[in-house]
């Protein structure tokens, strides 16, 4: 034994069959080895021959001569009797397979057992799951190697018509998934090798990526803080690079955050976003589109119960806003006149400092006329809405500090009547408003004639309105329903 090689000794030869074994625990094939005292042998391959290919079989003697025939028989049948010394098989079929021996001379070998196989393709995939948006590799091979071979290739069934064909044993590449199978063939007509073992193939599902929305609310208005994320669905650990498109002014940054403060109108569009593996460069599809629409600041409506104050009752503020269930918190304010710059101060209301998570609040022991407003803040920062509108709890009982008389003191007047307004209280500084059902709060200005702390109200501007005075001092007097009644 030298290296990898047994050379056997002349007298050790012996007929055996042979084979080898490695060290990794595998055997070879064998070779069944005959050993001739006789004058003629046959000489045959030790191995199976591959159908298509060609062969030799040659009849040896110990002293040759070529002056008469050689007699050829496969399977105890004569195949070729001439003064060749050559059996030649051109291209070998499973018919060619069987026992050899030849003649000559009265002389004959031992038979031969010649096997054909026929040529099995070989097919391997580099890469078994196609990664998102690329390919892989397949590669064909007949063994043992020759040339002439083309290779076909299947997807699918084995009968199936195949995918392609081509000349030469380069790899093709596949984006498809499914079953695949090869096989090679040659010559005219073709003779096929067996097909290939089959390769399955698997396209990996793609990473979804979802855009999502912080703070998850329905709606967003002008002027508050947002992030849009790009969140890939059974990521992993996987490190990803994303990329952004919109339809909105906003260019977002190559991560997987971004941040809007404050939002605007000009935000509004869709959003989508992918992500790309930093390793494999394979990315994910598009999410589905994510609509971002910014509102306009909300303002909120606030209802009171009663409107006109009883005894002992209490009063209920209800504010509302648009998308109740988004985090709001509601402040509660009371209103106090500033005469000087024809606005109300607000003040805050006990126990609303950080805001209420209900949407009411109960006032007890209102006695007098008293206006309220409400706002609403959600999120961190805390985002604001615009102040409610102000209503009003009436009062119909009348105190020192501010109070309201008219003239003539009756509460239905007709449409000619001369209607006056009189405040009085510890003020020097008034004004005196009404609230038509459906309209806004006004100054006399709008409907009469202000004078000191008289308004006289215009015949031709008279209304159905709730009545009262303002002070100086910031304080509201009582209340008056004045109804008009038309001239019949």
């Amino acid at each position: 034994m030298t290296g990898s090689t047994c050379k056997l000794s002349t007298y050790g030869r012996i007929d055996a069959v042979y084979w080898c074994e490695s060290g990794s625990g595998e055997f070879s094939n064998a070779v069944n080895i005959t050993v001739q005292d006789k004058n003629m042998i046959l000489l045959s391959p030790a191995r199976p021959v591959t159908e298509g290919d060609s062969v030799t079989l040659s009849c040896k003697l110990r002293r040759q001569t070529f002056d008469s025939n050689v007699f050829f028989y496969h399977n105890e049948k004569l195949i070729q009797s001439d003064t060749r010394w050559e059996l030649n098989i051109s291209a070998v079929s499973k018919s060619d397979e069987g026992f050899y021996k030849c003649q000559h001379s009265g002389q004959e070998s031992a038979q031969s057992w010649m096997s054909a196989n026929r040529p099995k393709a070989e097919l391997r995939a580099y890469y078994k799951d196609i990664p998102v948006g690329s390919s892989v590799t397949l590669t064909c091979s007949v063994n043992p190697s020759s040339s002439g071979w083309k290779y076909f290739w299947y997807r699918g069934e084995k009968t199936s018509e195949p995918l392609t064909s081509q000349l030469s044993a380069a790899p093709i590449r596949v984006s498809e998934e499914g079953v695949y199978w090869c096989r090679g063939g040659r010559g005219e007509p073709v003779y096929y090798t067996e097909y290939s073992d089959p390769i399955t193939i698997n396209k990996n599902v793609p990473n979804k990526a979802v855009v999502t929305l912080q703070p998850n609310w329905s709606e967003i208005y002008r002027g508050e803080t947002i992030t849009l994320r790009c969140e890939i669905k059974d990521g992993g650990d996987t490190e990803w690079e994303y990329e952004w498109k919109t339809s909105s002014s906003e260019i977002p940054s190559n991560q997987n955050e971004h941040s809007i403060s404050p939002v605007s109108a000009s935000h509004s569009g869709v959003y989508r976003c992918k992500g790309r593996e930093k390793s494999e460069k394979s990315s994910t599809d598009w999410s589905d589109p994510f609509k971002l629409t910014v509102s306009d600041k909300p303002r909120p409506v606030l209802t009171v119960s009663p409107s006109w104050l009883s005894a002992g009752a209490s009063v209920t503020l209800n504010c509302s806003v648009k998308d109740q269930s988004a985090g709001w918190r509601f402040l509660w304010f009371r209103i106090a006149p500033e005469l000087s710059q024809n606005i109300y101060n607000v003040v805050l209301l006990p126990g609303s400092t950080n805001g209420t998570q209900r949407d009411s609040y109960i006032v007890h022991g209102q006695t007098h006329t008293a206006g309220y407003l409400c706002k609403a803040g959600r999120g961190d920062p805390v985002y604001y809405t615009e102040f409610s509108r102000a209503q009003f709890v009436w009062s119909a009982d009348v105190h020192s500090s501010a109070s309201l008389t008219v003239s003539p003191d009756i509460a239905q007047h007709f449409t000619s009547d001369s209607v006056s307004l009189s405040c009085e209280g510890n003020s020097t500084e008034w004004r005196v408003k009404r609230l038509v059902e459906g309209h806004f709060a006004s100054d006399c200005s709008y409907w009469g004639t202000m004078t000191g702390s008289t308004c006289k109200l215009n015949t031709y501007l008279l209304s159905d309105a709730v009545y009262w005075c303002e002070s100086g001092s910031g304080e509201f007097s009582n209340a008056v329903n004045i109804t008009i009644q038309s001239m019949v």
